[in-house]
């Protein structure tokens, strides 16, 4: 069986734009791009401390590993291009990278380690701006509406930018 996944790559630390070029070549090995947005420069989210903007890019890619596969996958990906702990008591980090699975087709899944669509898609600018840019019309599976919809009624006034 096919899976198509909407990808949410993230990063403030060392040469993002690379990092982020590495991470989709070594998705690649494991499915076909079917397409990226542009590259978006974002204000830190939820951050206690001053830290350097971060890069944001989505990406569809297509394979045959399931969600679960696919997870475990990526959570390598962010190892291999330096990712440390995801978490440092609860609270968000700079990081290299940081790959977030938001959509799988129309799968709704909540599980301990993972949640599809990602639970916080509707109140993240950084996340509605770059899937707005190529899956407007795409209806969130849960919320059931468009991501144009979700992002004009988002109520974060984050600045995110084109870079």
């Amino acid at each position: 069986m096919q899976y198509i996944y909407i990808l949410l790559l993230g990063g403030n630390l060392g040469n993002v734009t690379q990092t982020f070029e590495e991470a989709i070549s070594l998705i690649k090995k494991k499915g076909e791009l079917n397409s990226k947005t542009s590259l978006y420069k974002t204000a830190p989210w939820g951050f206690d401390e001053q830290v350097p903007l971060f890069y944001n890019q989505a990406i569809e890619i297509m394979t045959d590993y399931e969600p679960m596969e696919f997870l475990d996958f990526l959570q390598e990906v962010e190892k291999t291009l330096g990712r440390e702990e995801k978490t440092h008591n609860n609270r968000y980090t700079s990081r290299t990278i940081d790959i977030d699975i938001l959509f799988c087709g129309n799968i709704v899944m909540n599980t301990p380690r993972l949640t599809i669509p990602h639970p916080q898609i509707q109140n993240r600018r950084f996340v509605l701006e770059p899937l707005n840019e190529k899956w407007s019309h795409f209806i969130h599976p849960v919320l059931h509406k468009d991501v144009a919809t979700l992002l004009g009624n988002c109520n974060d006034c984050s600045e995110v930018s084109l870079d």
